[in-house]
């Protein structure tokens, strides 16, 4: 009967060690996102299950979460970081004057029949900042033509990113990194 009891009791302290460890990392290291909608296109796609970095801060054209003001979660990319000047000309982003490409953004591009995907802006139009504010990021979705995004709704706070996110697990088929 005591043995019985024993292993009893060294499955239950197995069992409650697994869900603290499986706690443990889901709140402070990783959690799983489910893309819900067509912001990121072509890039992610609406379902696509995804893993989030809770580790480290947002870096120019990662891919991030965030708690958006409408109580719901977003995924975007950074554009802007604090102390970035930010505007698009001519369908080409220039931060801090200097021109950038988007490789992600290349397969809308070449489906435009003489139209421009990103319309003209600049940082000041939409905000009235010349630059990213300390402590904010500048986000937008890569299908830049349906996308709520820092043109709407301004920058966000680092404190609410919940992390960034690299790598697709579900559809099998789109399983890997994401560029």
């Amino acid at each position: 009967m005591v043995k019985e009891k024993n292993e009893w009791w060294e499955w239950m302290k197995a069992l409650l060690i697994a869900v603290g460890l499986a706690a443990i990392i889901r709140f402070f290291l990783f959690a799983p996102i489910v893309v819900d909608g067509l912001s990121m296109m072509p890039t992610l796609h609406n379902g696509d299950r995804m893993i989030v970095s809770k580790l480290g801060e947002p870096e120019r054209f990662d891919i991030v979460v965030f708690h958006a003001p409408e109580q719901k979660d977003y995924i975007k990319r950074v554009i802007g970081l604090p102390g970035d000047k930010v505007e698009y000309k001519n369908d080409i982003l220039y931060i801090n004057g200097k021109a950038y490409t988007e490789p992600y953004l290349k397969e809308y591009k070449d489906q435009l029949n003489g139209g421009v995907l990103t319309e003209d802006f600049s940082l000041k139009d939409i905000t009235g900042e010349e630059t990213v504010p300390e402590g904010e990021i500048f986000v937008m979705g890569d299908n830049r033509r349906f996308s709520k995004d820092s043109r709407h709704i301004g920058t966000v706070s680092t404190d609410e990113v919940i992390g960034d996110t690299k790598v697709i697990y579900w559809p099998v088929k789109d399983f890997g990194l994401v560029k």
